[in-house]
């Protein structure tokens, strides 16, 4: 099955499509990738998922990524005497350790690690900022603050402090325990929640052992400006923007939106925008035209995936979502401006031989009629390389290891395919890319491709070469030995 766009749809899992006939619907509508949102659901619910998407892979033969998304640290204020209360702007309010039903002038905030954390001037935000505190002082157990934005606060909202960077663990007791279950499923990615500092991540790999790849979600202020470190020790990123957007004004995410992008793809590491994407779709049929323009946006930037969250977990028309996220990526890829504006951000990376190596794939299938560039890559790297330059051509990795393939379905352009056994001479590197490219419909006999790969084989990091070949293997087997 092959896809008419490079970049990747994420569809998230939920109430609405939890069986067979739905995920594979979504697979069908255009889904590269399930998230499986690790804050919903039991892990027998999970398993069940986990298992209809690998059933789905093997009948129609195409690798299917699985991200498992961790809840994360999850801050709420307690409960109140008449389940809620009225928050009048320019009243006093307290926060304290006292386990009482609150009122109107205080409530209990069962989080030790905040008083720590805040000072004077800081913010505090509850029920997704719809409230909004100053915090006037900061004593022995007890928060004073006065009412900026009020409104009724009913029991156990969400509570944000964006201005502050708090001693929580990076992985709740929780998160463990969804780690080291998701890890022995056998997903690809892992997402790591309110991310705020590169230790979060690397507190998490250490877990994690190599069972999967790390995606950190920037959701949080200190994220974005710890997120050159952050991205250091990440596989990847997910820009989520609904978090964000809560923390920071909301008119600050669009730009950062827009420089996130750009640094994952000068690292060649893949960036999903999400949250909100096509909201409207939750209750809807159609999109607005706002919410079109939005993923267009993304795609125009530069991302590697676009996300659907609710959408597509407990929307009305989870395939319809998918559906339009996919015909919104193949119109904006057609139009020439998309072309000027990635050909234009192109980072120019040559600090290696392989980074060399892909760039003059690129320039070669720029300048010459070749069909695809083919990659045979260990651990995705090259491919995620070749990502980077977004070739005009599509781009095949090539990989032995199932879980590398499965890993490339984040990556823009990449159509992953899993090689039988391992490739030991670059003479039949070649005849297996060109098998491949006719095989999945990128070529005939009479075309070229170009291949890229690593001598000696199976060793990561060694990419070295690069040949313009037909895919007529009697010219193949006519050219000089390796």
């Amino acid at each position: 099955m092959r896809r008419l766009r490079n970049v990747k749809v994420v569809a998230t899992l939920g109430p609405a499509s939890s069986d067979y006939e739905m995920i594979r619907a979504l697979f069908e509508a255009g889904a590269d990738l399930f998230r499986l949102n690790m804050s919903h659901g039991s892990h027998e619910e999970v398993a069940k998922r986990h298992e209809i998407i690998r059933h789905i892979e093997r009948e129609s033969g195409r690798p299917i990524g699985i991200l498992a998304d961790l809840q994360g640290p999850k801050l709420r204020a307690g409960v109140f005497r008449e389940g809620s209360a009225e928050l009048r702007e320019g009243a006093r309010f307290r926060f304290d350790l006292d386990e009482t039903p609150g009122d109107e002038t205080r409530v209990n905030l069962p989080h030790p690690e905040i008083f720590e954390a805040v000072k004077p001037g800081n913010s505090i935000l509850v029920d997704d900022g719809k409230i909004r505190l100053r915090v006037d002082a900061v004593e022995d157990g007890h928060i004073d603050t006065t009412v900026v934005v009020g409104g009724r606060i009913s029991n156990r909202k969400g509570v944000n402090v964006p201005d502050a960077i708090l001693p929580l663990a990076a992985l709740s007791e929780k998160d463990r325990r969804d780690l080291d279950f998701v890890c022995e499923l056998g997903v690809d990615w892992v997402a790591l929640s309110f991310v705020q500092r590169p230790e979060d991540v690397l507190e998490a790999r250490e877990r994690i052992d190599g069972r999967a790849a790390v995606l950190a979600k920037i959701e949080k202020p200190a994220a974005v400006l710890a997120f050159d470190d952050i991205l250091a020790v990440s596989d990847g990123i997910m820009i989520a923007r609904g978090d964000l957007g809560v923390e920071m004004p909301v008119e600050a995410v669009p730009p950062i939106q827009k420089r996130l992008i750009r640094l994952c793809r000068h690292a060649a590491k893949p960036v999903i925008v999400a949250t909100q994407m096509l909201e409207s779709m939750v209750h809807s049929p159609v999109p607005t035209r706002a919410e079109v323009s939005d993923v267009a946006n993304a795609i125009y930037e530069g991302t590697d995936a676009v996300m659907l969250s609710a959408e597509s977990a407990a929307g009305a028309y989870p395939v319809e979502a998918v559906r339009t996220m996919n015909n919104v990526a193949i119109e904006v890829e057609h139009d020439e401006n998309y072309r000027q504006i990635i050909e234009a951000t192109r980072s120019g990376e040559r600090r290696s031989v392989a980074d060399a190596i892909t760039v003059a794939a690129r320039e070669i299938a720029e300048t010459t009629d070749v069909k695809a560039i083919c990659c045979f890559t260990q651990t995705g790297t090259t491919a995620l390389k070749v990502a980077r330059e977004r070739p005009r051509v599509p781009i095949i990795a090539l990989t032995p290891l199932p879980s590398t393939a499965r890993r490339l379905t984040l990556s823009w352009g990449a159509h992953c395919v899993i090689t039988e056994g391992k490739v030991e001479r670059f003479k039949m590197a070649v005849v297996n890319a060109a098998r491949t490219a006719k095989e999945e419909g990128f070529a005939d006999e009479k075309d070229n491709i170009i291949v890229t790969a690593g001598v000696p084989f199976n060793h990561p990091g060694t990419t070295n070469i690069i040949r313009v070949t037909p895919c007529d293997e009697r010219a193949i087997f006519g050219a000089d030995p390796d």
